[in-house]
Order: C-alpha cells, then structure tokens, then sequence
C-alpha cells in the first residue's frame, strides 16, 4: 500500500489509537521529567519491553518522542499529552479511547444513513443518560470539557468586556473554568453556575481560586427546566449538543430569565460558508456532534433564526477565540 495523504487519512484511528494507549500507559508522564531507556521506561509503566519498543517507534514516527543519547524524550508536539500542560490532551485522549466512545464513531455509518446520534445507535442510549450511570467516565468527559474551555476562557473574557456585569450566569457550566475567568475580571460581578450536581461536582475548589465564596454560587438544575435570573447569561459549548427544538427549549428559558439589558453570550463554533480548508475544525466538531450527541454546529444564519425563535436578535460576533474554532455570539433580548 502507498503511503499516501489520503492513506494517512484512512488510518486515522490507527494514530487515534497509538495516542491513547500511550497516555492510558503513562508514557507521556514518565518522560515529563526527562529522558528514559526504553528498559528502564518499560519498568515504570509495566509494560512488555517489546511491545512498548514497539509503540514508542509509533511515537517517534508521528513526532511526539524522540530517541536521544539519554533514551525516549517528549518533544514539544508530544507535551501536551501530559495532563498539567496549558492546553493538555490528555483528559481528550482518555476519553476519545474510552470503548463507549470508539463503538460511538463505528455507529458513524448507522447516524447518517438512519439519523439520530451515533451513539445512542452504539450504546443503547444517548450520551448524557449514558455518563448518567457511568461516574468514571462522568468524570473524565467534564475535565477534557473543562480543559476543553480553558483554550479559551483567557480570550473570551479578553475579546469581551465582562466588567459592567451583575449578575453572570453560565449555563451548563461543568468545574467553573469560564466563570472563573469572568469572576476574576468582574470584580464587582456575582456568578450563578447552573449544571447538575454530577456536572458542578469539581467546580468549587476553581470558583475559590477565582472569587470568595461570597460572589458566586453554584445552583444544581436542569437548564430545561429553568435557568436562574441574570444580566449576563453564558451558553459555552450548550446549544451544539442539541437539535432546533431542544434548543428552543433552553432559550425560551433564558429569555424569561434574563435582564431587560442583559446580554446572553453563545460560545460556539460556526460553520462558514462553504468547507474550505478554514472551515475544517467547526465541520469536524459538526461531526463530533453527530456522533456523540445527535447535535451539530451551526452557520450565522442558522444561529440568528433560532435566536429569533426564542425571543433574542443577534448583535454581534467575533472572529475565534485564539487558536480554536469557538466564536462569541452576542443576543439582546428583544
């Protein structure tokens, strides 16, 4: 077989694969400090000496190690697999390789041919029953969203000017990392954090890094039901998961809860016309959604019409946030 682009492309799961078991191993953690022999490597992680020769060959292969005088090193592609790097792909990882989540993007093919979520064709179930009943894999899915938002938590609060708030709301908001950031610069603001209690469950420890105890609260519900009152209402990485109906749904709520000046906020990636190469990260995230839950992106007029719907007008977007594809929509209630 020819080693070709489309090849490479073929095998993506195979790289997916290596990547995974690599973190699940600890490899990335045992050479954050510096160098291994391969020996002494296989040792620390209790693996068999040839088969991690043979994955670390893999490794080396696509660029996140390299073979020094002194043994096996991280390269400055591969430190992000560990899971304290700015950035980390480690919780990611995990969970990309989690069984649940591989039998998911096999069921790619039942989801286009037949609709609904991958996933629910796979499992049984949708994605959100299924973390449900699954703590550990709870667990892991809310730190990769976590770190998911913290790519871009430092330049959403950079690209938008949170300190006139009152009172921030941020829906769905998983161990706080974007509340953080906005109470950090809203001095004067008082954060709500709504998600459920598994959702919330890590983020006071990050609320107290950012605020006293005194300026926020953390308010375990069902933004289905209702979303509490607020000047400035955040919806990261929410209306993706969802279809039109749905959506509606939780932005009827927030219309009733928000402030006749408020502003809600939508970080989500948009489709642009088109699928040029610019357009790849929000069209492979539409992707993702289609597998995991049923979901999808959006393009500008899409989002302005379900905005619409629910009793918003759109004002403004940006361009992405730093290196990601999430972009700030902004809705005043009309």
């Amino acid at each position: 077989m020819t080693y070709t682009p489309l090849t490479r492309m073929a095998f993506g799961y195979a790289t997916s694969q290596i990547l995974h078991t690599a973190v699940r191993l600890g490899v990335p953690e045992a050479l954050e400090a510096g160098p291994l022999q391969a020996e002494k490597l296989a040792v620390e992680t209790s693996c068999d000496r040839a088969g991690l020769g043979r994955l670390l060959r893999a490794l080396t292969v696509l660029g996140v190690v390299e073979q020094t005088s002194d043994g096996y090193a991280l390269t400055e592609l591969g430190r992000p697999l560990c899971p304290g790097h700015p950035g980390s792909l480690h919780a990611a990882l995990l969970l990309l390789g989690d069984p649940a989540m591989w039998r998911a993007w096999g069921s790619l093919t039942d989801a286009v041919r037949s609709g609904g979520s991958a996933f629910e064709h796979a499992c049984g179930h949708p994605l959100f029953d299924h973390l449900a009943g699954d703590p550990g894999l709870s667990t892991l899915f809310n730190t990769a969203m976590g770190a998911g938002t913290g790519e871009v938590a430092g330049d959403f609060v950079r690209a938008y000017d949170v300190r006139a708030a009152r009172t921030v709301v941020d829906i769905g908001g998983g161990n706080g990392t974007l509340l953080a950031a906005v109470l950090a610069a809203a001095p004067d603001a008082h954060g709500i954090l709504l998600d459920s209690a598994e959702g919330a469950a890590r983020a006071a420890p990050t609320l107290r890094r950012a605020a006293p105890p005194k300026r926020w609260t953390i308010a375990p519900g069902d933004f289905f039901d209702a979303v509490p009152e607020g000047d400035l209402i955040l919806l990261k990485g929410i209306l993706h998961d969802w279809d039109d109906r749905q959506c509606g749904t939780i932005l009827r709520n927030c219309r009733r809860a928000i402030a006749p000046d408020g502003r809600l906020l939508v970080l989500e990636p948009v489709v642009p016309p088109g699928a040029g190469p610019g357009a790849a990260a929000a069209v492979m995230s539409d992707i993702a959604m289609l597998v995991l839950t049923g979901g999808q992106e959006r393009t500008v007029a899409e989002y302005r019409a379900l905005l619409a719907a629910s009793g918003f007008a759109l004002s403004a977007i940006t361009e992405p946030l730093g290196a990601t594809a999430t972009r700030i929509l902004t809705a005043i209630p009309c």
